[in-house]
């Protein structure tokens, strides 16, 4: 069937609705590069205000996180025709070659804007758009890469990295900041609280058919333990980056609070899932509490 060329851009806003859902991807896109480069920003001393190029950067992650769902509808289309037949691509409702012509758009949209920024921005961003398109050639090659989750997500992480190393290097670019061990923390901390919500939503006492958990790898308690490692994890990054000697310091890290509530909730009840709403609440509430101490209390950071 031939799709009329004006219904693409309909049945692509469609798409997004129902696979990128704006009111999630989009408002962690926001809070992720404002808590990086906020926290960059603070760490030289300097109180951080948003900028033109701060819109640039939110606008190219969240364009980038569309395309990394766009490209991962087609490298799932085979596992979502038995799992998940009412996915899109599945019912008809959007195609393989409307999905690459939307990919097109916004690699063309992410270049223009990033142009803007310098060189470098550009050159890094499109490294994650092209890690995006090797990981799903290598998930077509190798059935290991595919089929086992930690494997998978041991490989797909770089391009979680490869965003943030677009945020922090083109702030270094642009000589905001200094590209030094501050970084790599930054890129750690975030990693860890994107790999906290990733864990706890594939974390549970029982594995459906066909699903896609962790926790089926791992078991239920090995999985939890990874999962409040893992906000432990962007914790003790705080406390690396930030003096706790004032209270300011310690704001960020109150979020704890969430992540060791959903433990002990999953090993008392002993069935379902690890409870969501606590992680969803630790990656808000830590991003959220990263910004306002860059706005609010930079006095409160610790001397580089």
């Amino acid at each position: 069937m031939t799709t009329v060329l004006p219904q693409v851009p309909a049945r692509l806003g469609r798409f997004v609705l129902c696979r990128f859902r704006p009111h999630l991807y989009a408002t962690y896109g926001l809070l992720w590069v404002l808590a990086l480069e906020s926290s960059a920003v603070a760490l030289t001393g300097t109180a951080w205000r948003p900028t033109g190029a701060t819109w640039v950067r939110v606008v190219s992650v969240v364009l980038a996180l569309l395309f990394l769902r766009m490209l991962d509808e087609q490298k799932d289309f085979e596992y979502d025709r038995v799992h998940h037949p009412d996915r899109p691509l599945v019912t008809g409702a959007i195609t393989v070659a409307e999905l690459r012509r939307g990919m097109a758009v916004l690699t063309v949209v992410t270049v223009a804007l990033n142009a803007v920024l310098s060189l470098t921005a550009v050159l890094l961003i499109l490294s994650a758009l092209g890690y995006g398109l090797l990981l799903a050639a290598l998930e077509g090659l190798s059935r290991t890469v595919r089929d086992r989750q930690l494997i998978g997500l041991a490989v797909a992480c770089p391009v979680q990295l490869l965003l943030g190393v677009y945020v922090y290097g083109s702030l270094a670019a642009a000589g905001t900041v200094s590209v030094d061990w501050h970084g790599a923390v930054l890129l750690a901390l975030c990693a860890c609280v994107f790999l906290h919500f990733e864990f706890a939503r594939k974390t549970a006492w029982e594995t459906p058919p066909g699903a896609r958990l962790y926790s089926a790898d791992l078991g239920p308690r090995r999985s939890a333990a990874v999962t409040a490692g893992l906000a432990a994890g962007a914790v003790g990054c705080q406390i690396a980056l930030f003096s706790p000697a004032r209270p300011a310091g310690w704001l960020p890290c109150l979020m704890a609070a969430l992540p060791a509530w959903g433990l002990a909730r999953f090993l008392v009840t002993r069935r379902g899932g690890w409870p969501l709403s606590t992680a969803t609440g630790f990656v808000v509430g830590t991003y959220l509490a990263l910004v306002v101490r860059a706005v609010l209390l930079p006095s409160a950071l610790k001397n580089r």
